[in-house]
């Protein structure tokens, strides 16, 4: 009987945000395995007592990225780490982008500004401001080139907080035809879908927001498969990756672009997409096995 750690977040006192969770862990349970969901940051988790532990819903981890680092680390050498920790630790730093744009993979143009750096912003157009470590759109904001004062202030703020800025042009086609996320698992194609624009104009960028407005199912497209998978060949030293998400925006040119490559905590949108259950349960399963 495999034993699997599903790794999630402590919400409260809201309620998790994780839809998916209660239904995989009984599938797999369904299915004969022992598996229980524990929050990353649960000092009393025995994570030795698993054959794995997939990184599931640490939807709070960028917040305390070191922290959440070191546990992966930890985690890791106790068992069986999902995805592996390097790919882990490489992928919560976004400066990844650079990275996959160097290996000749199309990625949304990207610059870095560190603490110390000055305030090199687009004197032209839309831009994006986000933070190299960051999730759900978490101090992301859109800025018109009239806006600088406020964008200023935005990176005052995050370089306060030690992090570093990322500063993109707003990528105009996902106002018409949105982002897509491309989600792969046990090495295949498992799904996607696509949701509309997150960053409305005029949205602070402390401001709540909707992660994934409007989402809907998609069927990816040649282009789109051929991109996602050059990302996906592109992850140093070649890892094996049970799960994995490739969000794409269309750029100036009309063709698809890397916005994010997703390898730490992904929603899978299993709500959306019943019918995957059981490819995302059975490679569970055959990866649990293989420890």
């Amino acid at each position: 009987m495999p034993r699997v750690a599903l790794v999630t977040y402590d919400p409260r006192p809201e309620p998790s945000k994780d839809r998916d969770l209660p239904v995989l862990l009984e599938a797999l349970r369904a299915a004969g395995a022992e598996a229980d969901a524990l929050c990353w940051d649960d000092v009393e988790a025995d994570w030795g007592a698993y054959d794995l532990a997939v990184i599931r819903s640490t939807w709070d981890y960028s917040w305390r990225a070191a922290e959440f680092l070191a546990w992966a680390q930890k985690c890791a050498a106790l068992t069986r780490l999902a995805n592996p920790v390097e790919v882990v630790r490489w992928n919560t730093d976004k400066r990844y982008l650079g990275e996959l744009a160097a290996a000749g993979v199309p990625v949304v143009p990207t610059r870095y500004l560190a603490p110390g750096d000055p305030a090199d912003l687009p004197d032209t157009g839309e831009y994006v401001i986000k933070p190299t470590s960051g999730a759900g759109a978490r101090y992301a904001a859109r800025y018109r080139a009239d806006e600088r004062e406020a964008a200023v202030r935005h990176l005052a703020r995050m370089h306060d907080e030690g992090l570093t800025a990322m500063v993109q042009p707003y990528m105009r086609g996902i106002d018409a035809s949105g982002e897509r996320a491309l989600q792969f698992f046990g090495g295949r194609l498992l799904h996607a879908s696509r949701k509309r624009a997150v960053l409305a104009p005029g949205t602070a960028f402390d401001a709540a927001k909707v992660a994934h407005p409007d989402l809907e199912p998609w069927t990816p497209t040649p282009a789109e498969l051929t991109v996602a998978e050059r990302a996906l060949a592109a992850v140093p030293d070649a890892p094996e990756l049970l799960y994995a998400r490739v969000d794409l925006v269309d750029g100036e040119d009309g063709r698809p672009a890397v916005m994010e490559l997703e390898l730490v905590e992904p929603n899978l949108f299993l709500f959306l997409h019943p019918g995957s259950l059981e490819t995302v349960r059975d490679a569970i399963l055959a990866a649990a096995h293989r420890s």
